[in-house]
């Protein structure tokens, strides 16, 4: 299976695991639209992606905004008359005890991480449906299946992304041609440290990362291309992808 020329879609593309994607899509030939909110970063990768040769379209987007979701797979239809490929991996994680009463934080995170993968789903859905062709990769977590502490709300979220993947694959699979496939990585280099406000853990984190070998954007990214390039007959509905030293 080729993707060149299709037309892609990737959330949280500032950065991280969408960044690569990105790059690793448009190498392969692909159309890529780079979905996020830091657009000074959107238009930096479109005009690396381009220089190398490669077709990007920056698209400054919130995925917790439906509107704006929908503006941004419109403006790819509008352009390139299809989108054949979506990637949900726009995502936040601010560990924190539950007791801690982080509320805010819990919110913003099923925002993004729930609504936000919802969201992007509405949109690219009816092209897919009415072109009969697409595949949907979900950006869910070892944290999806395994719990950890400081992570209770984390992993709810990301929970919910991997039920959905489920159910949405299974509804729309056989009906419409469309394929579903739920990533699940393990600790992985990444911003979403960044986002740690509760000292304790940005304190654990920061020493995890120093005792031991995390996955980078790259290998999710070599991931995502697999489960493309599957022949059609194959639906990759789900993939754990840990680092060798992790041992789950």
């Amino acid at each position: 299976m080729s993707i060149r020329g299709k037309v892609a879609l990737v959330t949280g593309a500032s950065s991280g695991i969408g960044a690569a994607t990105a790059r690793k899509l448009a190498t392969e030939g692909a159309i890529v639209g780079l979905a996020a909110r830091r657009k000074d970063r959107l238009d930096a990768l479109a005009t690396e992606i381009t220089g190398a040769g490669g077709k990007a379209v920056a698209l400054p987007t919130d995925v917790t905004d439906l509107t704006s979701c929908k503006a941004a797979a419109d403006a790819l239809i509008t352009q390139f008359g299809r989108i054949d490929v979506l990637v949900n991996n726009a995502g936040l994680m601010p560990l924190s005890n539950v007791d801690s009463l982080k509320v805010d934080e819990w919110q913003r995170m099923v925002d993004v991480n729930v609504s936000g993968v919802l969201n992007a789903t509405a949109a690219v859905l009816p092209q897919m449906i009415a072109q009969h062709s697409g595949h949907i990769f979900n950006m869910s977590s070892i944290a999806g299946r395994k719990v950890f502490t400081g992570l209770a709300v984390y992993c709810a979220t990301k929970a919910a992304v991997a039920a959905f993947s489920d159910g949405l694959r299974m509804e729309i699979g056989p009906k419409h041609n469309i394929r579903v496939t739920c990533i699940q990585p393990g600790a992985l280099k990444s911003e979403l440290y960044e986002q740690i406000t509760d000292a304790t853990y940005r304190r654990q984190m920061d020493d995890l990362a120093a005792s031991m070998t995390y996955l980078d954007g790259e290998d999710i990214a070599d991931t995502i291309l697999f489960a493309l390039n599957a022949p059609s007959r194959m639906d990759v509905a789900e993939l754990f992808v840990l680092p060798t030293e992790q041992g789950w």
